[in-house]
């Protein structure tokens, strides 16, 4: 009777993967990231933060603590996004390949979905009493769609391996041995 606790042939599997990262360090103006998806998200929130911005600063409630709270979500995210978009637009992203940019854009997108939930519901409830904060509601709630959609592309990116600009290849190689029944 054949020992049950060691199968008759034994198979081995054996992978390789190799990463080739191929980045150019140079400082160039490059129009055509804004024709790209990551690029149309972070055009589109820039717009729909200025936009929500401009629907608070416009009523007379602008000084109590929500409209406050929702400018201040704004500007953040505008200002965050303008530079990252100009850190892009210039591939200085790609020169600083090294700093996780998609981990820290994930990070920061995940958290303005997050914070535009939550100051765009805080508009929506003071609608009834001022139409400028039912405009900065909508705008609120567009924009945090798209801080969501621009944070899973980068998660997923992440996962992936890639990196933010540039080009990084991966090749697997594998090869299985097996040994024969003795």
């Amino acid at each position: 009777m054949a020992d049950r606790g060691f199968p008759d042939q034994h198979t081995t599997t054996t992978t390789v993967t190799s990463t080739n990262t191929s980045v150019q360090t140079n400082i160039r103006f490059d129009s055509s990231y804004i024709r790209t998806l990551p690029g149309m998200l972070k055009v589109g929130q820039l717009v729909l933060n200025i936009l929500g911005f401009i629907c608070i600063i416009a009523s007379n409630a602008s000084h109590i603590s929500r409209g406050s709270w929702f400018n201040t979500v704004a500007m953040g995210g505008f200002w965050f996004t303008g530079i990252v978009l100009a850190l892009y637009l210039f591939h200085i992203v790609e020169k600083l390949y090294r700093i996780p940019w998609l981990k820290i854009e994930f990070v920061f997108c995940a958290i303005w979905t997050l914070f535009y939930l939550i100051a765009a519901s805080l508009a929506a409830a003071f609608a009834p009493h001022s139409e400028a904060f039912g405009a900065a509601a909508f705008f609120g709630f567009v924009a945090m769609v798209l801080y969501g959609i621009d944070a899973y592309l980068k998660f997923k990116a992440v996962r992936a391996g890639e990196i933010a600009q540039g080009e990084r290849v991966i090749v697997k190689s594998t090869s299985t041995a097996a040994s024969p029944a003795y």
